[in-house]
Formats: structure tokens, sequence, C-alpha cells
């Protein structure tokens, strides 16, 4: 039985790793502490306000402010949408889309 148990644990935590490491993350241990709001709360949030999947993460001071910036895959749209939260408040201070490069060639007629 513990065997079974040791196994599972394994998988689990195995897939779980998987997943962090398919995406981009930037979370400096010195300034985790600092962070009022978890990354996991900052994530909800920001996926409320801009649903998708996160491609990546970051947490850097900005100004004053120490904040998570989540790059958010939309379902259906081209680009990623950058998403700020505040790590002290939890409240989304910014919301922009990364332009998509269009392609400038004419077609001669």
């Amino acid at each position: 039985m513990r065997l079974l148990t040791s196994l599972l644990l394994a998988a689990v935590f195995s897939l779980a790793a998987g997943n962090l490491a398919a995406q981009d993350r930037d979370v400096p241990d010195s300034l985790v502490a600092k962070a009022k709001i978890s990354e996991d709360a900052a994530r909800a949030i920001a996926l409320k306000r801009v649903p998708g999947d996160v491609q990546g993460v970051t947490l850097a001071k900005m100004k004053t402010r120490l904040v998570y910036t989540f790059k958010v895959q939309r379902k259906g749209r081209p680009g990623l949408t950058d998403v700020q939260v505040n790590a002290a408040s939890g409240h989304v201070i910014g919301v922009r889309r990364e332009s998509t490069k269009r392609s400038t060639t004419r077609r001669s007629s």
C-alpha cells in the first residue's frame, strides 16, 4: 500500500512539474516573500479578467509596486495579452494586447 501511495504521489508531482515547465516563469524567491498575494491568487484574478491559458508569468518591481505580469493566450485570438496584477492588493492594474505583426506585402494586380 505504501508503494502504491508513493508511486501515485510521484506521478502527481511529476505532472505538476511538467505543467510548470511548459510555461515561462520568472518569479524570484526574494520578491515572492514580499508579495501579499500568492501567484495562484493573482493567476485566478488575471484569468477572471482575461479568460484563456497562461503562457508565462513574471514578478517584478515596477516603480514602487510589486507586479505579477501574466501572458495569456485567449482562445480563438492570435497573440498574447499581458495582464498586470498588483501583488499587494490583487487589483488588475493593466491589460494590454501584444501586437501581432501583419504582413505588409502587397499583391500586384
